[in-house]
């Protein structure tokens, strides 16, 4: 790929294979993503936005676990309105992980864990205690449970090693028009 972003060759190989090229909205956000700019994607379903998201991240996590640096720390959040999409993103974030550890583990022999989780209304009591306890590096979330998150201490000492905020669907949490929330 010619490109002006640069992944790790494990990461850029997952996505070649499973992709083949970027798409436009993949293009254009990912230099200012990895810049480590505020971004907003706008563009149709399907385009790649949520990948543009979360592959920036995900190639820093997996170089962070190359160099020694993961800790159990939640530092990619990703709030979706809807709890079912918040588990489709969940399930759909296996994919590139065990995509990208495979490459990792064929390409030099490492192996990397990044962990993702979800919390919802729907997250049972003891599942909720072990996300505090051992922290996943992202986590996918609803704006309800983000609130139970911040009103808590010990959500808010999970989030405070947050760096990377993802907010979907971003305008189904700001209400009707000219309603103020």
């Amino acid at each position: 790929m010619t490109h002006p972003f640069r992944f790790y060759p494990a990461v850029e190989q997952w996505f070649e294979q499973k992709f083949g090229s970027p798409t436009l909205p993949q293009e254009r956000g990912w230099p200012a993503i990895q810049s480590g700019a505020h971004t907003l994607i706008a563009a149709p379903t399907g385009s790649g936005k949520t990948l543009a998201a979360f592959l920036a991240s995900l190639d820093q996590l997996f170089r962070d676990g190359l160099s020694g640096k993961l800790k159990d720390e939640t530092t990619v959040l990703y709030v979706s309105p809807l709890k079912a999409l918040s588990n489709d993103i969940h399930k759909n974030l296996e994919e590139p992980l065990a995509g990208i550890s495979a490459a990792l583990r064929a390409g030099n022999g490492c192996d990397v864990e990044v962990r993702a989780e979800v919390r919802t209304g729907d997250t049972p009591p003891a599942k909720r205690q072990a996300i505090t306890r051992k922290p996943p590096h992202i986590l996918v979330t609803t704006p309800e449970s983000l609130y139970l998150l911040l009103t808590s201490l010990r959500g808010r000492n999970l989030l405070t090693t947050v760096r990377t905020l993802i907010v979907d669907e971003i305008h189904a949490l700001g209400g009707k028009e000219g309603q103020v929330v």
